[in-house]
């Protein structure tokens, strides 16, 4: 098949591109599609008008928009439709159904009703969701809101990354035949860096810090310090608004400002060297929809990596944590047992290399190349819709 992938926004620095659209493209091309990415270049404008191989997979950015105000939108939307309907896809794949290639994806349904659109879901992106966390404008929201919900029901077929979405789809009234569960992959385990070897094992918080309570992990932070007073958190990513800061302010008024080791946002080369630092990773997230919504590619690369995990027990982690097996689930909300169960793990080496490798191994359950025939399977019933 010919398969054209719209981003919502380009290949950096956030993370839809990156963790979900490319190692997907790239499976899909190993398997014998030709598949290509085309993004407006949101948040990276200097990858505007720029065609690039990346694994294998053309990865096209739109130029600048040339109007100002709200015709940028319409000028953005018209140059994906152009460049995407021009590769003379099989299928059309949306990412993400909101904003610019929402816009595309639309109108290719009016100007090429038989070419079959395919829908995908990572987040929740309305009311509850994305909308509530970012300061989009009003009409923004409204725009987003409205496609979130209509763009599905246009599709021939959708893909979804976690079961709430699921459900939310199908409540859409997209009948449950048409919509295929495709969670976020891991990437093939590549040669680790050499663990560094310390007297104490270290904690690992990677994170945007939207999805946590900053008040529960303190409280959480401040008994582990308490009791462990050597151990160490390092602290992979930064907030959407400074959200590290505030966890700072809350290490010095509780007295563990010592354990933070501040590594703000690195590189995705730089990110398996810090996972190699780490012995446990702390994964707490709040019972929020848009945290049920979610598919946490992050917490598959600490899987991955071989950390012993401690999560909320929130939305899909059930899915890729066992409790017991492959990590430990807490209850979210609780401070008590995510500073209990990282304790147990800090005083327990036979338990963390227990569940280390059956987070290994779980992990390498969901690889990209095990997950590309799920696409497959909704790109056929989507021309079997035509």
């Amino acid at each position: 098949m010919r398969i054209v992938m719209l981003a919502p926004f380009g290949i950096r620095p956030k993370g839809t591109l990156l963790a979900r659209m490319l190692p997907l493209a790239q499976a899909l091309t190993g398997r014998g599609h030709q598949v290509t990415i085309v993004a407006p270049p949101v948040h990276n404008p200097e990858d505007a008008g720029t065609r690039a191989l990346y694994g294998g997979v053309p990865v096209i950015h739109t130029a600048q928009p040339r109007l100002p105000g709200p015709a940028a939108a319409l000028d953005q939307s018209a140059a994906l439709l152009r460049l995407a309907l021009a590769e003379q896809p099989t299928v059309l794949h949306l990412f993400k159904p909101k904003g610019y290639a929402g816009l595309a994806a639309l109108a290719a349904r009016g100007l090429r009703p038989h070419l079959p659109l395919v829908v995908d879901a990572d987040d929740w992106e309305g009311p509850g969701g994305w909308n509530d966390l970012l300061p989009y404008p009003a009409s923004a929201r409204q725009l987003f809101a409205w496609q979130e919900r209509d763009l599905p029901r246009r599709a021939a077929a959708v893909t979804v990354a976690s079961h709430t979405l699921e459900s939310l789809v199908w409540a859409m009234g997209v009948p449950p035949a048409r919509v295929f569960y495709l969670p976020n992959g891991a990437a093939p385990a590549a040669p680790a860096p050499p663990a560094v070897v310390a007297a104490q094992p270290a904690l690992l918080l990677y994170t945007r810090f939207w999805e946590l309570d900053l008040a529960e992990l303190a409280a959480a932070l401040a008994a582990i310090h308490q009791a462990r007073p050597a151990a160490r958190l390092i602290v992979v990513g930064r907030g959407e608004r400074g959200e590290e800061r505030a966890l700072r302010a809350h290490a010095v008024r509780a007295g563990f400002a010592a354990m933070l080791d501040e590594r703000g946002w690195l590189t995705p080369e730089q990110i398996p060297s810090a996972m190699a630092e780490a012995h446990i990773a702390l994964v707490p997230a709040r019972d929020t929809l848009v945290n049920r919504a979610r598919c946490s590619a992050k917490l598959l690369e600490m899987m991955g990596a071989g950390l012993a995990v401690v999560a909320s027990d929130v939305g899909e982690a059930r899915s890729f944590v066992e409790h017991e097996r492959s990590g430990l689930l807490v209850r979210p909300g609780d401070p008590g047992a995510l500073a209990t169960a990282t304790l147990r793990l800090l005083a327990d080496p036979a338990l963390r290399e227990r569940l280390a490798a059956g987070a290994r191994a779980a992990a390498r359950r969901f690889t990209w190349d095990t997950l590309a025939p799920t696409a497959e399977r909704a790109y056929t019933a989507a021309l079997h819709c035509r």
